[in-house]
């Protein structure tokens, strides 16, 4: 009887396995579950590297108003394109620099990587707090970082550094206990079987290179870009997410984003996508997201490293904390992007915010990672200097101005209320359901931390 059980048990469950099964349309798609690991991990390094890390250009918010306009890695298009109003610019750069008979393929010769170090970016990443790592596997240009059968001469194992430079970083990653994924763009600027038979690219060129990438490297992201140009049944995007989520090696635990075709973005797919806070539903300011969302944006104006930025164009540590701790309080993630050299170093200042952001981690991470927005929080707006997370009944006061009193509203009375990195008493007053905390004298010594501060309510959820 026992063994009949258990095999009455057995076939149960795999009949509900099997009615997990996700079909080739969205509605089955959008069903499915977001892995949990991605929301409680909260902050991710983005990292652009390709041929356009060789020039290295773009003009800058100095130069011209327009987020778009400031990313190196679209040096190619920018410079082709004769109607763009850039185009100019990088024309000038390109002829004057390199001369007006070299072609965007040249820059190969010099993508070397030959200062690359995995280890000691695995080592930066994972000290600067973050738990995932986006990698530009290809990006617009189509060259691929890992030995793609489908790149042929156009990757940087066939040409450049002769080196799977993805496969090397991914393997450092994952030994730090990272989570490591790939920006993967769908189309390609210049690949004639695009350009001629946008069909054929995406059954004999685009699917089967992302089947090679998920099986063979076995990311936890899937990060796509360059959607816009058709709708996601001409990339046959829902097909390949049937496989993805029913069949791949990482159908359990992947994730993926929202940018599978042009009416895509903020609708389908898995998690929500923002960048540089160009936001894509709703109200910037008191905006609801259906989905766990992310939002995506460089340390300076451009993805790709560009040398045409000065330390005024970069974000201060400050801001870079104050990003995270808006983001996250809001129910995001944040994903800082970082542009390495074409010769395979982090500059030293996007190091320099990682590790400040790292030591802040140190002191308040609790406050961050395995969080939720707290439901009782005031509404978002612009300049906001308190904001709010919550894990279990725990509620997190997060200020980013140091404030001799701050109040909090709509809670249960606290059994303990501490500054996070302070070992001494905070003081506390409640009245009905508004508590009211008056910071600790600090002196430079005794102070937890820079940039922002956190409160833990300990059982103040209601």
């Amino acid at each position: 009887m026992k063994k009949i059980f258990l095999s009455l048990l057995l076939l149960c469950s795999m009949e509900a396995f099997a009615q997990k099964k996700y079909e080739a349309n969205w509605a089955s798609i959008d069903s499915r579950p977001i892995p949990g690991w991605f929301e409680d991990s909260k902050f991710g390094i983005f990292i652009h590297w390709g041929l356009f890390s060789v020039p290295s250009f773009a003009p800058t918010a100095r130069d011209i108003d327009g987020v778009y306009d400031q990313y190196s890695e679209w040096y190619w298009w920018k410079w082709q394109d004769k109607k763009g109003r850039t185009s100019p610019i990088f024309q000038k750069f390109h002829d004057q620099v390199y001369g007006a008979d070299f072609k965007y393929q040249d820059f190969v010769k010099d993508f070397k990587a030959e200062l690359f170090k995995p280890n000691e970016w695995a080592k930066i990443i994972e000290q600067s707090g973050a738990k995932y790592v986006v990698l530009t596997s290809k990006h617009h240009e189509g060259f691929a970082l890992w030995p793609s059968a489908q790149s042929w001469n156009w990757n940087a194992v066939d040409v450049g550094p002769h080196r799977d430079l993805l496969g090397d970083l991914t393997a450092a990653v994952k030994e730090k206990g990272l989570h490591m994924g790939y920006y993967y763009s769908l189309y390609e600027w210049y690949n004639p079987l695009y350009r001629n038979d946008v069909d054929k690219y995406v059954d004999n060129h685009m699917i089967p290179q992302l089947k090679d990438l998920v099986t063979t490297y076995k990311p936890d992201v899937v990060w796509t870009d360059g959607e816009w140009d058709h709708p996601s049944e001409v990339w046959k995007s829902t097909e390949f997410l049937a496989w993805l989520y029913n069949e791949s090696p990482v159908k359990e635990t992947v994730v993926v984003n929202d940018r599978w075709g042009k009416e895509t973005r903020s609708k389908h797919g898995g998690f929500y996508t923002t960048e540089y806070d160009l936001v894509h539903e709703g109200n910037a300011d008191n905006m609801k997201f259906s989905r766990p969302w992310e939002e995506c944006r460089g340390i300076g104006g451009s993805f790709g490293y560009n040398r045409s930025e000065i330390l005024e164009d970069y974000s201060s540590s400050a801001q870079l904390i104050h990003i995270l701790v808006e983001k996250v309080a809001r129910g995001g993630n944040l994903l800082l992007n970082i542009g390495p050299t074409a010769d395979g170093r982090i500059p030293v200042i996007m190091q320099q915010r990682l590790k400040d952001m790292g030591d802040w981690m140190k002191v308040n991470d609790q406050a961050i990672y395995g969080t939720r927005a707290w439901a009782q929080a005031p509404a978002f707006r612009k300049g906001n200097k308190v904001f709010f997370t919550q894990k279990g009944k725990d509620i997190y006061v997060l200020t980013t101005e140091w404030m001799d009193t701050i109040p909090v509203e709509n809670i249960n009375t606290p059994k303990r209320v501490t500054l996070l990195g302070y070992k001494g008493e905070v003081k506390t007053s409640m009245k009905g359901s508004k508590l009211s905390i008056t910071a600790p004298s600090l002196t430079p010594v005794t102070i937890p931390c820079q940039y922002a501060w956190v409160y833990k309510l300990e059982g103040a959820a209601k």
